[in-house]
């Protein structure tokens, strides 16, 4: 079976393909390197820098291989960057997922594993969030997220083609070995910036508000390990080929924690006094933000491992320690 994987050099593409070649597959990324590293995917992969908006050129991908089923992770992801060019974000996003889906279809391709993400919820009523929980994005990212699930609902109305949106919340850590993990610039996630100010190379983590209404103070959030991540794409891919039906699914740890243990814990397993101090809240961000992702589980038979802070913070470090300059390719 052969799997494309859109955007398989960035940081939860990398770690999918590498799941999917353990698992014996074949696989071919497709990745414009906007923020993907070549250099993340081995070097037997078949490999095409291309941007999936380009449809000629993804079509002759399409040619050359017999794709059965695509895992779509081409997207742009900056919350802040997208209130700033929400029209980069339509394009790139939304008709993004239109032109692969209209690829898709001309070569009788009927399979898609989608990330997209818990933004679609927005700032939610209820905690655990519920894949049935109102969607109502707060961010111009976030709601391409959804558009592009609702466009994938109506593909499948009209063309048949089944597709599985997985609802993501916090990915964090990387491949146990260190030989791949997170490399972005600039880095705008929590525990690769905490581990920065540990290397030096940020002054100081800035902790935004400690006046929530949590155990603590400070804001929960649901940290999934990218590994465990990459084995929920697999694990969707199998739904898929057995012939299930299109779907949706969150996929978290259940297990909330505030950004000052994401600190402890990082200060902990480094061993280094990382520099922290409490700053104003930031608009918009609620207490806590955790998944049920007992869907997934009962489902897909999905089951993270990987779901406690060492671990997590354990894997980032020793990714960073042995690439203290990241892929080095930017």
């Amino acid at each position: 079976m052969k799997i494309l994987v859109t955007g398989g050099a960035g940081y939860i593409g990398s770690h999918t393909v590498d799941k999917l070649l353990q698992m014996g597959l074949d696989v071919v990324v497709v990745d414009n390197l906007a923020t993907g590293h070549k250099s993340s995917v081995p070097e037997d992969v078949p490999f095409y820098e291309i941007d999936i908006r380009d449809q000629v050129a993804l079509s002759n991908v399409f040619d050359e291989h017999n794709i059965d089923a695509v895992v779509h992770f081409a997207a742009k992801s900056l919350v802040n960057e997208s209130m700033n060019k929400p029209l980069d974000y339509f394009d790139n996003n939304t008709y993004g997922m239109i032109s692969l889906l209209e690829v898709m279809n001309k070569y009788n391709v009927k399979k898609i594993v989608f990330s997209s993400s818990a933004s679609t919820y927005g700032i939610p009523k209820n905690i655990p969030v519920k894949e049935e929980d109102e969607q109502n994005p707060i961010n111009p990212y976030g709601l391409t997220k959804l558009q592009m699930e609702q466009i994938m609902h109506w593909a499948d109305l009209a063309y048949d083609i089944k597709g599985v949106a997985l609802r993501y919340f916090n990915v964090a850590g990387a491949k146990i070995d260190g030989s791949i993990g997170e490399d972005h610039n600039p880095e705008t996630h929590l525990v690769p910036n905490i581990l920065l100010a540990a290397q030096g190379k940020k002054d100081k983590i800035i902790i935004f508000g400690n006046d929530y209404n949590t155990p603590d103070g400070f804001n929960v959030r649901d940290y999934v390990h990218v590994v465990d991540l990459a084995n929920a794409h697999y694990l969707a891919i199998n739904y898929l080929m057995n012939e299930n039906s299109s779907n949706y699914f969150n996929l978290g740890s259940k297990i909330g924690f505030s950004v000052k243990q994401m600190v402890d814990a990082a200060i902990l397993e480094t061993g280094i006094d990382i520099p922290n101090e409490i700053g104003p809240r930031r608009a918009g961000d609620p207490d806590s933000l955790v998944a049920d992702s007992t869907k997934a589980q009962n489902i897909l038979g999905w089951k993270p491992e990987l779901t406690d802070v060492k671990t997590i913070i354990q894997t980032a470090w020793n990714w960073m320690q042995k690439h203290p300059d990241g892929y080095g390719d930017k």
